[in-house]
């Protein structure tokens, strides 16, 4: 194939839609569905479609994509499989707020309008995310893209949940439920976000109603009293023990209610006697249920207080009901005292509202039966987790689940099969025959749905070729925050409807976070926006930059600066690649298998070695799912290895080589350049993808569906490799010294190394190496040579290496120089050290600005020693 030259500044932008556009074209994402080969399946964690594209989707996918280009290169048969995800709360929430936007109110529209308009929302601005995917590099088969709320997958959430209902596993009962007064819907405790927050405890008193005294008790919620039932205290409280039986008379309600013991109770929170709301706390409830407490909801549904309430409290929101209660009992010279208070206060994960405890009839799963298979896969290995220590995460949640409330108020998402009439209810596929039955107006918690996303995408619970080609499936990627949410419960699920697990490793992913440690957000202003850092560095490098630093299931802290490292990055490989094809003839050198081995010279057999060691490295390296360490290695080797040594051995055999041994670094050059290209793909499919149609012969495929490298033991020398770090290290002690010195880069050096022999000869036996690079145009080597005067001096590996410097520089003037420089570094170093011993300084200065001292002065030291070492190789 004729060589052709290669663009001076790589373009991302063109480059990027192109190979896109081809790898869809050439039906690379696909799966092959009469192949015997082994299949490889990731299932993306399906976004929002009221969602955009984020720095963490950009990891998460990024990670994804890596494994599945990778496995796709190593011959197996993968399948990506696309979706997204209905999000009842916020795309409901969306549209609303559209209709509101234009004088529409959903509740006046009716139910099946309101979906009509859902419809159209979705269909105008649901694929946004999928699109920008597209932008990432996302390798997915577009073609079996999955929404939940299509009719195959409905099928499938309705399947479900009559078949859980006929086992007995889902029923609906009235409990205390996390209520979202704003969204006015349930919520399940995992979309519950709890807030550290500072607010008080008030003290309130309580009359005993044969008026022989008062019960004190403390409240974070003054509001509830209204719906008070009862006083507990603990049975082992001798403070209160003659109290249990007796009645206290309710202030403001002039209710009577009961006192009584519970163990419940902590003597130690507030006074020890504690106020019972049995409809606005599940532990109250389950107090309640126990002394067979009265019941009483106090709140609308948008948590403003109900007819349960003296006339002047209801209408008023929990706010205003709460200073209006506080006022009235230190009118009545019934409030103790307040003192602060430090709590946590549960907000709703989608509106942020703060969360009501609720008294509702709702739908809920029994999970004990189903957790303790899950628990089991985990810990038989079945299920593995990258990194392990989430297990433990995982296992504390199993243990100690609690029944999951399913139903949700709210008309955008999958309808509950339930249908009922007078006291007859009926659940099933379809509706029931006769008149008079109404269906449940509750829709399902979206993750009622996504707990099925590894069969229902693949069209369970028919049993599809899909189906029995790719479930279970190999890998899950995903954040460590839905564990609960998702990764437990699709296990649970895969194993209660299929028998199997779902997927056999999952990896949680760190949290990107900002310089300063906090969690990307739009509020905060340091979220960048990912098409942006595209346009800007291209995705490849984004990518790149992204997983570079992302050890596995750690943090990241992330700024746009370290998007220019990737961009680098790319940018030396570009630079590479092209220096290479312009030193290549008009067709392709051979392929490395044409040449006998014994035509390699060193610095050949060395950079196939630590090509060799690299590939090893990389492949141990995705086995542990450290897919940062493997592309830190790429990065090493082509930054290192390749570029800044390989290639600069080259190029005097480009130029000025035989032809025979100039052919001969052609082709270890393209070779080992083509392995550097597979070795990336799966980090940065754009450039790689682009580079490799000049490298690749008529016989190659598109790098896509190239082959994986693999390790080839015969190029394994462990001696080229010791011989030529030896050299490099001398190599690079040189040049040190050079540009200690200033001595001119092209100026010839004579060279004296004092070590022994089994040291010294490598050099010798390779000194055209130190001439070409390091410019000696003479070598001497002994074991007790003499130090020539005015000679800069270096160690290596016991080796004493000595430069003699007259001719080289002025060394009069070099040595005015130095002592220049020694003297106003030591002023400096003065400086610093006068001002770290200043007492006033240290205790007003903030700790960054000491800091920076400190390391000024290291640094300063640093110097001030280099600047001597230098002087003294000139005077001495």
């Amino acid at each position: 194939m004729a060589v052709r030259e290669l663009a001076k500044i790589y373009e991302p932008a063109s480059v990027e839609e192109k190979w896109y556009t081809k790898w869809e074209a050439s039906a690379a994402y696909k799966p092959d569905m009469v192949s015997a080969k082994e299949t490889f399946t990731i299932l993306i964690p399906p976004p929002n479609i009221t969602g955009i594209l984020t720095i963490g989707h950009v990891l998460n996918l990024t990670i994804q994509d890596v494994l599945i280009r990778r496995a796709r290169m190593q011959g197996k048969n993968t399948l990506w499989l696309p979706g997204t995800d209905h999000a009842s709360i916020a795309t409901e929430a969306r549209v609303s707020r559209m209709l509101k936007d234009q004088g529409v109110n959903k509740r006046e529209i009716g139910r099946e309008k309101f979906l009509e308009h859902a419809w159209e929302w979705k269909a105008k601005y649901g694929g946004t995310i999928v699109k920008q995917l597209r932008k990432l590099g996302a390798s997915c088969d577009w073609d079996r893209e999955v929404f939940t709320m299509d009719e195959r997958y409905s099928r499938a959430v309705q399947e479900v949940f009559v078949r859980l209902y006929n086992d007995g596993l889902i029923y609906r009962g009235e409990r205390i439920i996390n209520w979202d007064p704003l969204g006015q819907t349930a919520l399940s405790d995992e979309e519950v976000i709890y807030h550290e927050q500072q607010g008080k405890l008030w003290y309130f008193k309580y009359p005993l109603a044969d008026d022989s005294g008062f019960v004190e008790v403390a409240t974070t919620r003054p509001e509830t009293m209204l719906g008070d039932t009862g006083i507990a205290v603990n049975p082992e409280d001798e403070r209160y023990r003659k109290l249990v039986g007796k009645k206290v008379r309710l202030p403001i309600v002039n209710r009577t209610i009961p006192i009584f013991a519970d163990d419940y109770v902590d003597r130690e929170f507030g006074t020890g006697c504690v106020k019972v709301t049995p409809a606005h706390d599940p532990n109250d409830f389950e107090m309640g249920r126990r002394h067979n407490l009265e019941i009483i909801n106090i709140f609308h549904p948008d948590a403003s207080l109900n007819d349960q309430v003296p006339e002047k409290y209801r209408g008023l929101d929990r706010d205003a009901a709460r200073q209006k209660i506080v006022a009235e009992f230190e009118a009545l010279g019934l409030l103790s005292k307040i003192e602060d208070y430090t709590n946590k206060v549960g907000h709703s994960e989608r509106t942020n509202a703060i969360v009501e405890p609720y008294l509702s009839k709702q739908w809920f799963v029994r999970m004990k039966p189903l957790a303790q298979p899950a628990l089991k896969a985990v810990a038989d290995g079945r299920v593995a987790f990258f990194p392990y220590r989430w297990v433990k995460t995982y296992n504390h949640w199993l243990e100690n689940i609690r029944d999951w409330c399913i139903s949700r108020q709210l008309w955008w998402g999958h309808r509950i099969p339930v249908w009922y009439r007078g006291t007859e209810i009926y659940c099933g596929l379809e509706a029931p025959a006769g008149e008079g039955w109404q269906q449940e107006e509750d829709v399902l918690d979206t993750w009622f749905s996504s707990w099925l996303w590894p069969f229902a995408t693949m069209g369970w619970p028919e049993e599809t070729d899909d189906l029995k080609k790719f479930y279970p499936t190999q890998d899950l990627v995903t954040g460590p925050d839905i564990i609960f949410f998702w990764v437990a419960r699709m296990i649970m699920a895969g194993l209660y409807f299929k028998q199997e697990i779902p997927f056999e490793r999952v990896y949680f992913t760190g949290i990107i976070r900002d310089e300063q440690g906090r969690k990307m957000s739009k509020s905060l202003g340091n979220s960048p926006d990912p098409l942006d850092l595209f346009r800007e560095y291209g995705a490849d490098a984004t990518r790149v930059s992204i997983l570079m630093i992302a050890p596995q299931g750690l943090d990241i802290l992330f700024s746009q600066s370290q998007t220019e490292h990737g961009r680098n990055f790319m940018n030396k490989l570009w630079n590479s690649s092209r220096f290479v094809l312009m030193n290549l003839d008009q067709d392709m050198p051979a392929p490395l298998r044409d040449i006998a081995p014994d035509r390699f010279d060193l610095t050949d057999r060395w950079i196939l070695a630590r090509l060799n060691e690299t590939i090893r490295k990389v492949d141990r390296a995705y086995e542990l799912y450290r897919m940062n360490d493997a592309v830190k290695l790429v990065y090493d080797f082509v930054w290192a290895d390749f570029c800044d040594w390989y290639i600069e051995f080259a190029k005097s055999r480009f130029y000025a080589g035989t032809p025979d041994d100039r052919k001969l670094a052609q082709s270890v050059s393209v070779h080992v350049l083509k392995q550097i290209l597979k070795l990336l793909h799966p980090y940065t499919p754009f450039i790689t993808e682009e580079l490799w149609s000049y490298f690749k012969t008529d016989s190659d495929k598109l790098l896509i569906n190239t082959p994986w490298p693999v390790i080839d033991e015969t190029l394994t020398d462990t001696t080229a490799e010791d011989t030529m770090r030896l050299l490099m290290d001398v190599i690079t002690a040189i040049r040190n010294m050079r540009t200690q010195l200033n001595i001119a880069p092209g100026k010839p050096a004579t060279l004296f190394i004092r070590g022994e022999e089994a040291l010294t000869g490598p050099v010798v036996q390779h000194k055209e190496y130190l001439s070409r690079l390091a410019k000696v145009s003479e070598l001497t080597v002994g074991t007790d040579i003499p130090k020539p005067p005015h000679a800069a001096t270096a160690v290596v590996r016991k080796m004493e290496l000595f430069i003699p410097l007259e001719g080289l520089i002025d060394l009069q003037k070099e040595i005015e120089r130095l002592k220049k420089q020694i003297t106003g570094m030591e002023g400096r170093l003065s400086g610093i050290d006068k001002k770290l011993s200043n007492a006033n300084f240290i205790s007003r200065a903030p700790a960054q600005i000491i800091e920076r001292e400190r390391a000024k002065k290291t640094e300063y030291a640093e110097n001030l020693r280099k600047l001597k070492e230098n002087y003294a190789a000139l005077t001495g």
